[in-house]
């Protein structure tokens, strides 16, 4: 059973939060785009076997959460931080896919205090990263999307006022995966985008601008899950942000793309779960 509820953040918006429950210890769920923030119930079985609790939330602009114009990366540290004092969570590791790694990232950077260790799976890299050429290998959908955010908001409001899905952003594990064992996908983009591209042009906004951190600010344990065939966030974002943060261990899966990378969430959670302190 997941719990939801919302974290009043005293300037009259809220986040919206989900939390499995239980005094294991805790794992934040960083969602991609566009998602809704409900944590992965396909990887639930692994994490009750592990004893371990999810806890998440909308990024603000997506499902329950409230927007915030002009957001930047770094800004989920203070979020998560503001709900884990309202769930009394002192430390606990976090778990970024896609668009979730940077600001699972954030928390580490921002964090370190509070945060034992950090899984990216199918992680973008910071735009402008040195030595890397931030499209190559990404689809032309995606090219064309994060370009026109490189251009402004305006642009990319325009931009998404006419854009459609397209499945050649996927392989064929991908596919697969959304139509097998990962169709829980299909449970948290139709939400996302039920209100509106906001939340999604927040997203993309922020992750061309500066995130406010470097991924090398990073101390804790780190986990990088990548297809080599990811046509989303290309493998070589993923050897880039393996190159930059120097406890990072890096596992590559030369046949999958970016929701087949997923089906190894499991050994990440065990992992994880080795770095994570005990809740009292």
């Amino acid at each position: 059973m997941v719990n939801e509820s919302d974290v009043d953040l005293g300037d009259g918006t809220t986040l919206h939060t989900y939390d499995t429950g239980g005094t294991g210890p805790v794992v934040f769920w960083h969602h991609g785009t566009p998602n809704i923030g409900a944590p992965p119930s396909p990887l639930f079985p692994a994490a009750e076997r592990l004893g371990l609790r999810w806890v998440s939330y909308d990024r603000p602009g997506y499902g329950g959460s409230s927007p915030r114009p002009g957001r930047d990366v770094a800004s989920a540290s203070a979020d998560v931080a503001k709900i884990a004092d309202a769930l009394d969570i002192e430390k606990f590791a976090v778990f970024g896919h896609s668009g979730g790694g940077p600001h699972a990232f954030a928390c580490a950077a921002l964090m370190p205090e509070r945060v034992s260790a950090v899984v990216g799976v199918a992680s973008m890299a910071p735009y402008g990263g040195d030595g890397l050429d931030w499209f190559a290998g990404m689809s032309a959908a995606g090219v064309g999307s994060l370009t026109a955010a490189l251009a402004g908001r305006a642009e990319k409001e325009a931009y998404e006022a006419s854009a459609e899905y397209d499945p050649e952003m996927f392989t064929a594990s991908d596919h697969a995966a959304l139509a097998g064992d990962w169709k829980w996908f299909l449970e948290v983009v139709g939400p996302a985008i039920e209100g509106g591209p906001g939340g999604l042009i927040a997203d993309d906004l922020a992750y061309v601008a500066p995130w406010g951190f470097q991924p090398s600010d990073v101390t804790a344990p780190v986990l990088l899950l990548h297809g080599g065939a990811d046509r989303i966030a290309p493998f070589a974002h993923g050897e880039w942000l393996g190159k930059q943060c120097a406890t990072a261990e890096v596992r590559t899966f030369p046949e999958d793309g970016h929701i087949s990378v997923l089906r190894h969430g499991e050994a990440a959670l065990e992992w994880v779960a080795d770095h994570l302190p005990r809740q009292g």
